[in-house]
């Protein structure tokens, strides 16, 4: 499965940067009740229970931060993203650290032997 490359996150970013407005401190932070950005940084219980919310919400099963760091990693090398470079994109410093949130499985292994070419020629 490749990334969407009319994936809307830009977009939705621009979005938020607007209403967080430019103050200095962390990028993600709590929006009270009534909408206003308070800008300080949020808990991991906080967080944690954002996501547990947005779960019933969407009728799936629970999810932890965690959860979707391992997704991003392993979308980011499915679509074909070098390690070394998904390293870097999640601060891993090491990329066996990377490896294993790779949770691709059994499929990747086989599409990676499909696109070797192999040549082979029977002689008769």
């Amino acid at each position: 499965m490749a990334l969407d490359t009319d994936d809307r996150a830009a977009e939705a970013m621009a979005v938020w940067l607007t209403a967080r407005g430019e103050a200095p401190g962390p990028l993600f932070c709590p929006v009270t009740q009534v909408g206003q950005v308070v800008i300080r940084s949020m808990t991991d219980q906080a967080v944690y229970s954002i996501l547990q919310t947005r779960a019933i919400k969407a009728k799936v099963r629970a999810f932890s931060p965690h959860d979707l760091r391992r997704s991003c990693v392993s979308d980011l090398l499915d679509a074909g993203v070098d390690i070394s470079i998904v390293q870097q994109f999640v601060g891993h410093a090491n990329v066996t650290t990377t490896a294993r949130y790779d949770r691709r499985g059994e499929h990747a292994k086989k599409r990676a032997a499909k696109s070797l070419h192999v040549p082979f020629v029977v002689d008769l």
